[in-house]
């Protein structure tokens, strides 16, 4: 992203090229800062609770992992692992579970044991779901119904059952109460980010009339990740046993995902040219199952969000102390 001014309150140091992004919660949102996070989450009563944090690459410490394809892979199970985190905090403050006067909040367990556990299931289920059964269908389908297929023929067939997969899938837990408000606040979350990008001051007038659909989004990488796994996987042997199959895509998952981040980016910052906005373009149009239009409430969520990782990261002035919101610490 290539935003054209810098926050309002910025340091001199940020009036450069400033990448931002988020994640969308529970009645929340999470922001990403080059060196900051932020979290805004809505509790019943209507206040805010927030938190922030610095947020260190380990490619800082390991050049190598700076490398193109490489720093994908870093880049994502790090979001994932601050995500999780972010998702447990927003489930216990938008429960509005407070403690009583004198007595000791509720907090989520969010030890590494037991966020790297949460993150062990997590994948393992896309494994099964995305990886493990469309392999089964396809060769099953090849014995009783296709017959003998290429090795693209195979690979087409597994990887559209995977597209088929993913796109069951956002539709089902679409028509969920509770996940049509995440959309929300997901919609909410692209809103203020090309707001930032705009530069000036961020404020839900100038969110408002953003768009909701932006395509440096996590849904667009998903369906990179399932396009260019197609021609990944076709590096494994057709005539492989199944477990040798099912085996080498997931060593090759890593790769996949690497691969898909280098394309999510080249296709952000030039999606101007013909070609890249045909790239981005399905993208998108996914985008409108996983963002919804939010409110200004939702919209002031986010704002308050992406404030709280600039600060943190130096590039906004600090709020007033007699803000109307409570900050927690960061995480442990």
């Amino acid at each position: 992203m290539k935003p054209s001014g810098s926050p309002a309150g910025a340091s001199p140091e940020s009036e450069k090229e400033l990448l931002v992004g988020g994640q969308a919660l529970i009645e929340g949102v999470l922001m990403r800062s080059p060196g900051a996070y932020g979290i805004a989450v809505r509790r019943p009563d209507g206040s805010l609770a927030l938190q922030r944090g610095k947020v260190t690459s380990p490619a800082s410490r390991y050049p190598v992992l700076k490398l193109p394809v490489v720093r994908g892979g870093v880049v994502l199970f790090q979001s994932l692992f601050l995500g999780i985190r972010a998702l447990n905090f927003s489930a216990v403050e938008a429960a509005g579970t407070q403690p009583q006067e004198g007595g000791t909040p509720e907090k989520p367990d969010s030890s590494n044991w037991a966020i790297a556990g949460s993150m062990v299931f997590g994948l393992g289920m896309g494994a099964v779901l995305f990886l493990l059964l469309p392999l089964w269908l396809t060769q099953l389908g090849e014995r009783h119904l296709f017959g003998p297929l290429s090795g693209l023929g195979f690979n087409l067939v597994d990887g559209g059952l995977r597209a088929l997969f993913f796109l069951a899938y956002l539709l089902i837990i679409a028509r969920q109460k509770e996940i049509h408000r995440v959309f929300m606040y997901h919609g909410a979350e692209h809103k203020v980010v090309f707001a930032q990008e705009a530069g000036g001051p961020l404020t839900v007038e100038k969110a408002r009339p953003q768009s909701r659909l932006h395509p440096r989004c996590g849904t667009s990488f998903l369906l990179f990740v399932v396009l260019i796994s197609i021609l990944v996987f076709a590096l494994i042997p057709k005539d492989a046993p199944f477990l040798a199959k099912l085996g080498g895509r997931l060593l090759l998952v890593p790769v996949v995902g690497g691969v898909s981040y280098e394309v999510l980016r080249l296709t952000a910052r030039r999606r101007a040219a013909p070609l890249f906005a045909a790239i981005v373009f399905p993208g998108l149009m996914l985008q409108k199952i996983t963002t919804q239009e939010p409110t200004d409430d939702m919209l002031e969520v986010a704002i308050a969000a992406l404030e709280e990782a600039l600060r943190e990261d130096g590039l906004l002035h600090e709020a007033e102390p007699d803000s109307p919101v409570d900050a927690e610490p960061a995480f442990a």
